[in-house]
């Protein structure tokens, strides 16, 4: 079951500790379906009131997103 915060852009459950996330920490999210997640972080992100910056990129040879907390 999914919390408020979690994400599934690819109908996997994923966890991310929002609570530990600072002003200039980023997270990478591993997915497929890039549109889905950036979607989902724009409801969450816009929730918690957050300015972050979200790319599309491939690290390590896998696609994901990175989403940066920025203010």
């Amino acid at each position: 079951m999914l919390k408020l915060d979690d994400l599934n852009p690819d109908g996997v459950k994923i966890v991310v500790n929002w609570s530990s996330m600072s002003c200039g920490y980023s997270v990478f999210i591993l997915c497929i379906n890039t549109e889905k997640a950036i979607a989902q972080l724009a409801k969450i992100l816009d929730r918690k009131g957050w300015q972050c910056t979200v790319k599309v990129v491939v690290e390590g040879g896998r696609l994901g997103v990175r989403v940066w907390r920025m203010v």
